[in-house]
């Protein structure tokens, strides 16, 4: 058995989890992750009681039921960056031993699913809508971190991907895709595309404000990419990075973008709250009646 020392896996004085602040007994199976901080009570008000409320810094967390179904909801803050934190610290809540810092013998594997808003980059998807990311290609770094190996059809994008780009940009991407079991469990019916994970959220996401940027034509580059009929469909923070290292951990992942803006039509939701809850009534039942 190897010892994980105290520096790299670091417990507060209650044996909980540095940053997130929980307990292994406080994670379900079931882990729905969201941005924002106040959107895990938008979540945890539709559970028919909620057992645990805690939190530390932007990492809140609630662990409740609907019906006999026990969900964690936690909020990651915003992107990749945060992203190795929680999902690090959530593996090593349900799979190492806090008193003897080893790994269990037997692994648990999580359904991690990410609820999140999302840019449109294609003219045709609708202001208020639901997509669903197959698979994302990540220009922030964090993966270049861990051992990642890619499945050939992951190969084909990332090369098709860094085909497409100047060689100026100087851009590294990195390509991770959706269990292949939570989609077919929670989104066959869902418009499906491949999601950028921007590591900003304002020129790496193509906007120009003041500050010079490095990309110019960023933006139109990723709105015009396809390959084998699948095309690149909106922007967000944080799908790569759960997708990527949640393989690299053995969890199944999926990430659901209500999609509030169209970046190409220059549209944004009228209504984005109410969107919102619509979403997430939605996607709790598919939950709750699929897995």
């Amino acid at each position: 058995m190897n010892y994980i020392s105290e520096t790299d896996l670091i417990l507060n004085a209650d044996g909980s989890a540095y940053h997130l602040n929980i307990l292994p007994e406080d994670v379900a199976d079931i882990v729905i992750t969201v941005g924002d901080q106040d959107r895990v009570a938008e979540i945890s008000k539709h559970f028919d009681n909620i057992e645990l409320r805690k939190g530390k810094r932007e990492f809140i967390t609630h662990t409740g039921y609907i019906g006999q179904k026990r969900i964690t909801v936690i909020s990651t803050g915003i992107g990749t960056d945060n992203i190795d934190i929680v999902l690090n610290e959530l593996d090593a809540l349900v799979n190492i031993d806090f008193n003897t810092r080893t790994v269990n013998e037997k692994l648990r594997s999580l359904n991690i699913i990410r609820i999140g808003t999302s840019g449109a980059v294609q003219a045709d998807i609708a202001v208020d809508s639901l997509l669903v990311s197959a698979a994302a290609i990540g220009l922030d770094p964090l993966m270049h971190y861990y051992e990642h190996s890619l499945s050939k059809q992951e190969a084909e994008i990332l090369t098709a991907f860094n085909n497409s780009l100047p060689a100026h940009f100087k851009l590294h991407p990195y390509v991770a895709t959706a269990s292949a079991e939570l989609i077919s469990a929670l989104a066959t019916d869902l418009q499906q595309g491949i999601t950028i994970t921007a590591p900003g959220f304002y020129t790496p996401q193509g906007r120009q404000v003041r500050a010079r940027s490095s990309t110019p034509n960023l933006l139109n580059l990723i709105s015009d990419f396809s390959i084998h009929q699948q095309r690149i469909t909106n922007l967000e923070m944080e799908t790569a990075g759960i997708y990527g290292l949640g393989a690299n951990l053995d969890h199944k992942a999926i990430s659901f973008n209500i999609i509030l803006a169209n970046r190409v039509t220059h549209q944004f939701s009228k209504q984005p709250l109410k969107i919102m809850d619509k979403h997430i009534r939605e996607v709790l039942n598919r939950i709750t009646s699929a897995l």
